[in-house]
């Protein structure tokens, strides 16, 4: 070896990678190097989770499976591993698959597409259109997990943000960059309130994510409740409950994304996000299918880490640069208010606006329920001469709520307490205040002057 390396001066052995790579750049048209395959075997498929052999590869990473029916292909994602295991998880069915069946790695496919042009489109969880149109053309790409930004650059939430429905401009007021909870049970009348939300609120975009709902409901919001002119400003990204947990994901980070791109920008974004519940849901299928220990009502760790990253991605922009104002519906399963998500996303957000089966039942829509209801910005927003109006129409409405029973079966007795005659007295008068029909539209400041009226 030493008598070897002799016949070349030390200097040329020392360059020799530098030339090396001279030569081959050189040379690299005339003989391309071949690329290189990323390929594994297909040796076990449980119920959505796939494991591989053989193959290298990320978490995150997009790979393709190709089945043994011939040029068919499952596209899946690489979702962890164990040893030299891969668990992938597929987009769609995993039909036609069989043990050592090729798996190849493919271009990655997180980022999402970004442009202006989004505006009064439908995309599904991958940004491609379902309304029949075209692709636009895009501009810009941005990774799905978005940027974290400085808090110490977020300014305070100093803006009222004005929604046009009465009982909560006046008792829950609002201002930009604010991220609330609607939280109910199913069938109170969320979709409908965030149709009045998408139309009344003073907003220059609207993003709308109907993330793991009823498929037939997609088409119904989109016509019925958010109409023409509320698509016309809006950007309506959906994954339906039968789509993969995985585009159900997606969706939800891509609805995030294309809101924070029109904030950067320097617009006032109205995000009403449905709902927070299914992205739990697809995560829990996620994370149990690669193995993670379920813990409260069957839901793994990861979970309770996804919820919070999507939570503070909206609100205001460095320095004051556009701003997203967030409603995340929360399904609160059986009415049970203590359902895990539901204490994680009242511990996370700003103030949550909750709806009541028992207003419902009486068609008092929409049916908010003062009692578990806040806004915890409102005080900072509000002059006091108007958040001492506020808190007395909660302070009657409770009052008549705690006596109610009595009151209906005759057990009370008049004048045993002024305040409690009082909220007898205004009952009527507040619960019409405080309905409105799914068409109507209030000025803000109209909306004050009639509670005026109504409460001393």
């Amino acid at each position: 070896m030493r008598h070897a390396l002799t016949r070349f001066p030390l200097k040329a052995v020392a360059d020799l990678p530098e030339l090396l790579k001279t030569d081959l750049s050189r040379n690299h048209d005339r003989c391309p190097l071949p690329p290189l395959h990323l390929t594994g075997r297909v040796t076990k498929v449980a119920g959505t989770s796939i494991e591989v052999e053989g193959l290298r590869s990320s978490i995150g990473s997009q790979c393709s499976v190709f089945c043994s029916r011939g040029t068919s292909r499952v596209d899946a994602e690489v979702i962890g591993f164990s040893d030299t295991r891969l668990f992938l998880m597929p987009y769609k069915s995993v039909d036609g698959l069989a043990p050592g069946c090729r798996v190849q790695q493919r271009p990655s496919n997180s980022q999402g597409r970004l442009t202006e042009a989004l505006v009064g489109r439908v995309l599904d969880g991958f940004g491609e259109p379902l309304d029949g149109g075209l692709l636009p053309p895009y501009h810009h790409f941005a990774n799905l997990d978005g940027k974290l930004l400085n808090p110490m650059q977020r300014p305070p939430i100093t803006t009222i943000l004005e929604t046009g429905i009465k009982a909560i401009d006046t008792c829950l007021t609002l201002g930009r960059g604010q991220r609330l909870g609607l939280i109910a049970g199913s069938g109170v009348g969320k979709s409908v309130l965030l149709g009045m939300l998408a139309r009344n609120t003073k907003a220059d975009v609207v993003v709308i994510g109907l993330i793991g709902e009823r498929g037939r409901e997609v088409q119904e919001f989109i016509s019925r409740t958010l109409g023409r002119r509320g698509l016309q400003r809006s950007v309506v990204i959906a994954a339906p409950a039968n789509a993969s947990p995985l585009e159900r994901i997606r969706a939800a980070k891509l609805t995030h994304l294309i809101a924070e791109y029109f904030r950067d920008r320097g617009d006032d974004v109205l995000m009403l996000f449905d709902s927070l519940t299914r992205v739990a849901h697809a995560q829990r299928e996620i994370g149990l299918a690669v193995g993670e220990p379920p813990t409260t009502k069957g839901y793994p760790p990861s979970v309770f880490s996804l919820l919070p990253n999507l939570i503070e991605r909206p609100g205001m922009g460095v320095n004051g640069t556009g701003s997203i104002t967030s409603f995340y519906t929360v399904l609160a399963e059986g009415d049970d208010r203590n359902d895990p998500i539901v204490d994680i996303a009242r511990a996370s957000l700003d103030g949550q606006v909750m709806l009541a089966r028992a207003l419902a039942d009486k068609a008092h829509y929409p049916a908010i329920d003062l009692a578990g209801s806040v806004s915890r910005v409102a005080n900072n927003l509000l002059d006091p001469d108007r958040t001492r109006l506020a808190q007395r129409l909660r302070r009657l409405w409770s009052l008549y709520s705690e006596k109610e029973d009595l009151i209906h079966i005759g057990a009370y007795e008049a004048k045993s307490s002024a305040e409690v005659d009082e909220a007898i007295r205004v009952q009527p008068l507040l619960s019409v205040f405080l309905r409105q029909q799914e068409e109507e539209r209030f000025d803000y400041e109209d909306s004050w002057g009639l509670l005026r009226g109504i409460v001393r």
